[in-house]
């Protein structure tokens, strides 16, 4: 029986990638989102993969989809945690609610999931935990004070889990993409876009399918001496 793998936000972009690779891998995978229904009868229409919809930034929403997951395809022993949103503004122009929505969605997304699988895997005596962080949660951004934050937790969470977790056969990780192909991406003023290429030393953006093979690397049954570590993915733009 293969094993289940769970990656949030996993019908679209990054994570659309990841949920792919994975069930090219041979895992079963079941794809998180949140509110866009159509979009994720396609995505399964298209990849076989099921979605569930389910709120990752509310605990008993997390709850309940964990339970339905695990009802209808078995014990999860992969997650991939790589929901997340951007509501970008400077500090002194940023909302409470600008604030509080990207660190509920990208951070406490991340202890929800894993605080729902983790006793399992400990249980069981196996587990693959990635957290998809960022380079902008490493070297900061402007406008981005709520998603640095965010994502500069998600680091500081991985290397705490994975000291918890590494006698248990559970190894915890985290990812670090750079600026990658995606719609949310593809979305910034090409003038800005232009500048930023400009900055990374490959001379191009990331595809998402090079972010998915770090995923398959470090979820792999064999990967049991890597933990506690961040992959940085991203063209040279920042070696950290």
């Amino acid at each position: 029986m293969s094993r289940v793998a769970v990656v949030t936000g996993g019908t679209r972009g990054i994570g659309r990638a990841i949920s792919e690779a994975l069930k090219g891998a041979g895992y079963t995978v079941a794809a998180n989102y949140a509110t866009s229904h159509e979009p994720a009868k396609q995505f399964t229409a298209e990849t076989g993969i099921r979605a569930f919809c389910f709120d990752v930034s509310d605990f008993k929403s997390c709850e309940a989809g964990v339970k339905r997951i695990e009802a209808d395809l078995g014990p999860i022993d992969i997650l991939v945690n790589n929901a997340g949103i951007t509501r970008d503004a400077v500090l002194h122009r940023m909302t409470p609610e600008q604030w509080q929505a990207v660190i509920a969605c990208n951070l406490t997304s991340c202890f929800n999931m894993c605080r729902l699988v983790i006793e399992g895997m400990r249980t069981r005596g196996f587990g693959r935990i990635v957290n998809i962080g960022s380079i902008n949660g490493q070297a900061g951004q402007y406008g981005q004070a709520n998603y640095a934050a965010a994502k500069s937790g998600i680091h500081g969470f991985t290397k705490a889990l994975a000291q918890e977790s590494a006698a248990k056969g559970i190894t915890v990780n985290a990812i670090a993409p750079g600026y990658i192909d995606t719609e949310m991406v593809r979305a910034v003023p090409e003038d800005v876009l232009k500048k930023i290429v400009a900055r990374i030393p490959i001379g191009r953006l990331g595809h998402a399918d090079e972010i998915a093979r770090g995923v398959l690397f470090l979820v792999a049954d064999e990967a049991t001496f890597v933990t506690g570590s961040t992959l940085s993915i991203n063209g040279g733009q920042h070696m950290y």
